[in-house]
């Protein structure tokens, strides 16, 4: 029996296009899918997949990109809370010889490397952690129990669903985890696969195979555009989607903690 899991990223918000922090923030989408040319596009093309079960996030710009009929709306599987910084202007680059607490108190605020580090009010990424244990125990772990293949799909944020599947490795003690899943395109998808080793009934704690099957997939975009902002090389985007320069350097601070 094998569990197919596709994780869906929203797609564009006009936070998106802004250099802000968005997290609960609930922006809607922008122009580009108003005219639902990424959800078109990638409703489309599963509209030949079928799905035993669709869960979506709370936020609107997770659950207006849904393009299936029906699905199972949860706030487990919300992007990371960015607390007093959510609506800020982003940076990379602080101002040097600051405390974290000294660059709040001026309204600035920066990229938190470390897991345990948060903005006021907000998550830390251990925290993002935490819950999407939570979303794998109420959305995931219940269709192991069906006992026979099924294919379900969480609809989600980029953030979160990077944490969704570290927490799923984290249930097979063979995976292999100093690869990040952060970066994915609007309506990109990624798929990860679950089975029971030893084909063993579903019980607590029994040892699970995890195995990421694709990343990032956005083969559904290649006539439209992947954004409507002009200014689609601007740092926050790099950071966020997953490209250039400081996404790189971001990622080596990630693998050197690990």
């Amino acid at each position: 029996m094998t569990l197919t899991v596709t994780f869906v990223r929203h797609g564009e918000s006009f936070d998106n296009l802004r250099e802000n922090w968005a997290g609960w923030k609930d922006a809607p989408l922008s122009d580009l899918d108003e005219m639902l040319q990424q959800a078109t596009a990638v409703g489309e093309y599963f509209a030949s997949t079928k799905f035993d079960a669709i869960y979506a996030s709370t936020l609107l710009r997770a659950n207006a990109t849904e393009p299936f009929p029906s699905f199972i709306v949860t706030p487990k599987i919300r992007e990371q809370h960015f607390g007093e910084a959510e609506g800020k202007p982003w940076t990379y680059s602080p101002p040097e010889h600051s405390t974290l607490e000294e660059l709040f108190a001026k309204g600035i605020y920066p990229v938190l490397f470390e897991r345990d580090e948060k903005f006021p009010g907000a998550e830390s990424l251990n925290d993002l952690a935490a819950r999407a244990d939570e979303a794998i125990t109420e959305c995931i772990v219940p269709h192991l129990r069906f006992g026979k293949d099924h294919h379900i799909a969480l609809v989600s944020h980029g953030l979160c669903i990077s944490e969704l599947i570290a927490a799923l490795l984290r249930l097979d003690p063979d995976s292999r985890r100093d690869i990040s899943y952060k970066g994915l395109l609007n309506t990109a998808w990624t798929r990860v696969t679950v089975s029971i080793k030893g084909d063993a009934a579903y019980s607590e704690g029994v040892l699970l195979d995890v195995q990421v099957t694709h990343v990032n997939v956005s083969d559904h975009l290649k006539n439209i555009a992947i954004t409507s902002d002009a200014s689609q090389n601007s740092e926050a985007r790099k950071f966020f989607g997953g490209g250039g320069e400081i996404a790189d350097a971001a990622q080596s601070e990630e693998r050197n903690r690990l």
